[in-house]
Formats: C-alpha cells, structure tokens, sequence
C-alpha cells in the first residue's frame, strides 16, 4: 500500500512539474511575440506571469518535502525526489528571464535593428525547443534527448556571439540606435542563458539515470 501511495505521489509530483515547465515554454514565446509585435499588453501579461512560477516552485518543493518526510523514499525513488528539487530551481530561472524579456519591450523604441529580423526569432524558437526538450528528457528520463538538447547549446552560444558582434556593428555605423541595441544585447542574453538552464535540467536527467553529476 506504502508503495502504491508513493507511486501516485511521484506521478503527481511529475505532473505539477510538467504543470510549470510548459507554463514557462509559453511565456518564453510570448515574451518575444510581445517583443516583435511592440505588444505592450502582452508583455504586462508575461511580467505579472512570474508570480505564477514563484508559487509553484515553493508549492513542489513542499511537495518533495512531504514525500521526504512522510514517505522516505530510498535508492532510485530518493534521487527522482531530489533531482525535481535540483531542477524547479532552473525552471524558475527560465521564468524569470522570460519576464525580464517581456519587462524590457517598452522600454524599446519601434526602431528595427537587423537581428531582430533574423536571429533574434531564431534564437526564440530555439530556446523553446531546447527547454521543452529538457522538459521531456527529464519526465521521460530520456538520456539520448537530454545529450541532443545539450549539444544544441552549442548553436544557442555561436548565435549570441554572433548577435553581439552585428550589434556592435550597427552601433558603430548609427550611433542613434545605441540604447535599443544594449537592450536586445540584453535580450540575446537572457535567451542565451534560458539554453543555459535548459542543459542544467538535463544534466540533472543524466544524473537521475546514472547516479553521478556530470558537466557536459
């Protein structure tokens, strides 16, 4: 009986965290459609979105805490438990970086700077699918996945410098775009660091697999 309850613990537990890892997919897509668009309203949304992401990581670690604490799960049941532990803390990262996205749209000019036309959505779609690869490596302990997502870091780094050095650029040819080029430097960042986090998650997978925490 003490096994069942902690079954349906755990699958409970997986599905508040599938729960917040689609919920912080979204406001990565939002946050940069509110970006191209120059959608004020939406971005408001996507900024006020990260209470949400605040609430549910105190709620699934008071989950893993319960478990813990009433159901003491040993060998491969303690280290899922701990790994979701390890992990809501980069979900709320994403979260947070979703919403300074959104919180910088209106502080941006309706003046288009060239990566905003090429990389800067390139560079959205690919932290989306990053993440929510993470997300599925991780519910279905998918090793081979998490491996693919962590080289696709790869790309999201080579894009960022990339980036960078075309802002700087078209700094030195109009100075007049200066300030909205620090912002979508800013903004590249933040999206670089949300494939950061993404490749933290499934380093976590990995270590739920193999017992060992291992930096790719």
């Amino acid at each position: 009986m003490t096994v069942y309850k902690l079954d349906v613990e755990l699958n409970d537990l997986k599905l508040e965290l599938l729960k917040m890892f689609r919920f912080v997919e979204e406001m990565i897509e939002q946050s940069i459609k509110a970006l191209l668009e120059r959608d004020e309203e939406l971005a408001k949304k996507v900024y006020e979105a990260d209470t949400f992401v605040d609430q549910a990581e105190l709620d699934i670690e008071r989950h893993c805490m319960k478990i813990m604490l009433k159901m003491q799960p040993v060998a491969k049941d303690f280290r899922e438990v701990s790994t979701v532990l390890k992990v809501i803390p980069d979900i709320e990262r994403i979260g947070a970086q979703a919403s300074d996205i959104a919180g910088i749209v209106p502080q941006i000019s309706d003046n288009k700077v060239g990566c905003e036309k090429t990389h800067l959505p390139e560079m959205g779609r690919l932290a989306v699918e990053m993440v929510r690869d993470s997300v599925n490596s991780f519910i279905r302990q998918d090793v081979e996945l998490a491996e693919k997502t962590i080289k696709a870091d790869d790309i999201m780094d080579s894009k960022f410098e990339e980036v960078k050095q075309e802002l700087i650029n078209e700094i030195k040819e109009n100075s007049a775009i200066a300030d909205d080029a620090i912002m979508f430097m800013m903004i590249v960042k933040y999206l670089e660091r949300i494939g950061d986090h993404a490749v933290n998650v499934c380093e976590w997978t990995d270590y739920n697999n193999s017992g060992e925490h291992r930096k790719f």
